[in-house]
């Protein structure tokens, strides 16, 4: 078998590794360790040797073999009535044996509900998540957020002391607890695909490696909660916004803005695919910030040109929107929208307050946009002033070489795009 096809095995197979040693022996910090040991061993071995007959029971076995080396070895090192009391005899064993299979399902879902505790940093959630359920190495996910990989061991070690050291239960929170957890996942996801979609620093725009894997984890999330509309809401956007992914940059890695973007390179079947998801949502009951968001993604894939698109339909939805989430990029979203259909003074009036709003007066989105309505109004010298500065504001070396590309445009007199 090879090693890619292996490695995309394990990668499927990690999160039902981890959660059925987890929810044998507890211990999620150790559990993991053993699952990432046995990851490691399938993929030395089977290349070579071929598959097991039980791909995933052989990797329980190994990781539940491996996890005993490691308790015994924590017992070594503390005292034996502390480690032992957290031991459960195997005769009071109630669950079934920790190399039969696990419900995928429902360990994945807790797994997920594990790695986003609200106990944890965002930063934390993210690394925990794409380490014990997306099944990437430490190494990967420090790449994947530009960080040295010690230093990224150290944020993973720290979550997986603060999920041991918080007790929390192996199980599916209930009630209003569940619905506020599955919140803060959906959230999480969200983070992982802008991070690569939109990369915030580095030398390229977008990580596509990194919204594959937001896209697949939401996937199975949403395999488990069909019904639910905001889970269905956020894979409808995610698809939807991916599905332009091809016709994003240059030769070059730059952006390019999506009213010049060539249509025809944007991905017809995801589009059909988002589409159908968002329409099924829509119509379930209490409509939430993802499907408003998927409702507003679908409006910009169907329309076969910026002229073309229903302005007015995505203005209104951006004010349904901004009245459950109080999202400053929202606004600003919402200030572009009234720009296409009201014209772009009606846009730049509603940037001040914007600018006297702390969470995003630094970002450079906003100096982009009042430099984007700016150059429609005519207004070029301020238009390029803005251009810079919001250069000087992103740290994303391909939006900032755009952005200058931007204003040296205006600087020359040139009028076309």
């Amino acid at each position: 078998m090879p090693g890619t096809e292996v490695e995309d095995l394990l990668r499927r197979l990690a999160p039902q590794v981890l959660g059925a040693v987890v929810r044998r022996y507890g211990h999620f910090d150790t559990a993991d360790d053993a699952t990432q040991e046995a990851l490691l061993a399938a993929a030395t071995r089977w290349p070579k040797d071929g598959l097991p007959d039980n791909p995933l029971g052989w990797l329980i076995t190994v990781a539940s073999r491996r996890l005993t080396d490691l308790l015994r070895a924590e017992q070594a090192r503390q005292r034996r009535e502390d480690t032992v009391a957290r031991w459960m005899p195997p005769g009071q064993w109630s669950a079934p044996a920790a190399d039969r299979p696990a419900a995928e399902s429902d360990d994945t879902l807790i797994l997920l509900f594990m790695c986003c505790h609200p106990s944890l940093s965002p930063a934390s959630q993210i690394a925990l998540t794409l380490r014990a359920v997306g099944g990437l190495t430490t190494a990967e996910i420090a790449r994947a957020f530009l960080v040295p990989e010690a230093t990224m061991t150290r944020r993973i070690t720290r979550a997986k002391r603060s999920v041991k050291d918080s007790g929390i239960p192996f199980a599916i929170p209930s009630g209003p607890e569940r619905a506020g957890r599955l919140g803060v996942v959906l959230h999480v996801l969200y983070l992982i695909f802008n991070e690569g979609y939109a990369s915030t620093s580095g030398p390229n725009l977008q990580r596509v490696e990194l919204s594959a894997e937001a896209i697949r984890l939401t996937r199975t999330v949403h395999r488990l909660l069909p019904d639910d509309g905001e889970v269905t809401g956020l894979l409808a956007l995610m698809v939807l916004t991916d599905a332009r992914r091809p016709a994003r940059t240059g030769p070059d890695g730059s952006p390019i803005p999506m009213a010049e973007q060539d249509r025809s390179r944007w991905d017809a079947a995801a589009v059909a695919e988002g589409v159908a998801l968002i329409t099924g949502a829509l119509p379930r009951g209490t409509i939430g910030p993802y499907q408003l968001q998927a409702a507003i993604a679908a409006i910009h894939d169907e329309a076969p040109s910026a002229e073309a698109t229903d302005w007015p339909q995505i203005t209104a939805l951006y004010e349904l929107l901004m009245r459950i989430s109080d999202n400053p990029v929202v606004a600003l979203n919402h200030a572009v929208a009234v720009a296409m259909s009201r014209g772009p003074r009606a846009g730049l009036g509603l940037l001040d307050p914007l600018a006297a709003d702390g969470r995003i007066a630094d970002d450079h989105r906003l100096h982009a946009v009042r430099a984007h309505l700016l150059e429609m109004a005519g207004d070029r010298g301020a238009a390029r002033e803005c251009y810079r500065e919001a250069a000087r504001r992103t740290t994303s070396l391909p939006r900032q070489r755009y952005l200058h590309a931007r204003a040296a445009r205006l600087a020359d007199g040139h009028t076309g795009p």
